[in-house]
């Protein structure tokens, strides 16, 4: 059930509510930052594409995709909405391959990640809440754009 829920929560719930906020929006406008130590809409969807792959293929799944965390949060070129959207599409169902393979004695598994040994459950766990946290982040700065709340450009 906790597989079922996360995969559910990853593509059914998040992502359409993060396609729905991006419907309004240019693509400067998801690249818009509020000052420079501020994400921008781009940079948290390259930021979950590679959190998603760090936790779920690389540590739950035993791949080993090269992430440059600090990049997705230093891009600042306008990737179109589209590519961002294309990729973090494609790597949550790589992701969603991954989870639906998951017997519950790898859950309990202890694996190495980037950061730390961690349990499979854990690393799900903290893959779907990091996801979570980050999609509220996308939909606030995306009504804050839609609505013509700027605060400075």
């Amino acid at each position: 059930m906790f597989v079922e829920d996360s995969r559910a929560f990853l593509s059914a719930d998040y992502l359409p509510k993060i396609e729905r906020s991006l419907e309004a929006l240019t693509d400067e406008d998801i690249w818009w930052r509020a000052n420079d130590e501020s994400n921008s809409i781009g940079n948290l969807l390259l930021h979950l594409e590679g959190s998603t792959r760090g936790w779920i293929l690389d540590t739950a799944g035993g791949s080993n995709s090269q992430r440059n965390r600090q990049q997705e949060f230093d891009e600042r070129r306008q990737i179109p909405a589209s590519e961002l959207l294309a990729r973090l599409k494609r790597t949550l169902a790589e992701a969603d391959d991954v989870l639906a393979r998951l017997t519950m004695e790898e859950l309990l598994e202890r694996r190495k990640s980037a950061y730390e040994e961690v349990t499979v459950l854990w690393a799900v766990y903290h893959a779907v809440e990091h996801f979570a946290m980050h999609t509220g982040q996308i939909i606030m700065l995306a009504k804050m754009r839609s609505k013509g709340l700027r605060l400075t450009d």
